[in-house]
């Protein structure tokens, strides 16, 4: 059971930010590109995607244990068609991608994640790799583990027609609702800020000092407006997240 200010860190919504960047490095994994381009309905609704991801996350590491397993059950079922898409290096990388971009915007919107904080995540994010059935002593047990594993990960990847497809509709959704679409010019350059380097490059993105200043600009304003954001508004979206997927779950369970 986490402590109560490890809870509340870990039920901040802050993350979300980053969630585009947590899809555009796990479709940088050919194979998982692949199963993503062919068995999802990411050009019509790309935010389905984010919204399922976070869900996920809330599910496994603040919800009960049901919640946890009806979210890993949800994955199981959406996965069985999809050639690859058990792999356990696969689904190591879909999870650590997800560590590493909570991290990313604690330090960039919210307040920097203490050496301390870091190891205590990293812990919490474990029960993640689990429930996309990656044994458990393959989860990084310190942050300079994962880490090294990180980069030897980066290294490895290679962007695809297939991710740059799937780039497409996620970053320019043409049938996402209006409100989507209004937000989606800050949604890019987040995303696209927040990629490393190499990556950046790989999948085309135009990126120079002024994209950069952009970035820059951004991120302090996005910053100024979480900070006068109170906490408990910032906690919702779990709840809300948790309560829709109870929701789903009990109308699946209703026409078997």
């Amino acid at each position: 059971m986490h402590d109560r200010h490890l809870r509340r860190f870990l039920a901040d919504s802050t993350p979300v930010a980053a969630g585009g960047r947590a899809i555009l490095l796990q479709i940088a994994d050919p194979v998982v590109a692949a199963g993503v381009r062919q068995h999802s309905d990411f050009a019509r609704r790309p935010q389905q995607r984010l919204a399922h991801t976070l869900m996920f996350v809330y599910a496994v590491i603040v919800g009960t244990e049901a919640d946890s397993a009806t979210a890993a059950g949800f994955v199981n079922r959406a996965h069985r068609p999809v050639a690859g898409a058990d792999d356990v290096d696969r689904q190591l990388w879909v999870a650590a991608t997800l560590f590493d971009s909570a991290r990313q915007a604690h330090d960039l919107f919210g307040t920097h994640v203490s050496a301390a904080r870091a190891e205590e995540v990293l812990a919490a994010y474990a029960p993640i790799a689990t429930a996309l059935r990656v044994p458990a002593d393959r989860w990084p047990t310190s942050v300079a583990a994962f880490d090294r594993y990180w980069q030897q990960t980066l290294a490895g990847l290679e962007v695809t027609d297939d991710a740059r497809g799937v780039v497409r509709a996620l970053l320019h959704p043409r049938f996402a609702p209006l409100w989507v679409r209004a937000v989606m010019p800050l949604v890019r350059i987040v995303t696209v800020g927040m990629l490393p380097d190499a990556l950046r490059s790989q999948y085309g993105f135009a990126w120079g000092p002024r994209e950069e200043r952009r970035f820059r600009r951004t991120v302090r304003a996005v910053a100024g407006v979480r900070a006068l954001v109170p906490g408990a508004l910032l906690r919702l979206p779990g709840p809300l997240l948790l309560r829709a997927m109870r929701r789903t779950a009990r109308r699946h369970a209703a026409v078997r």
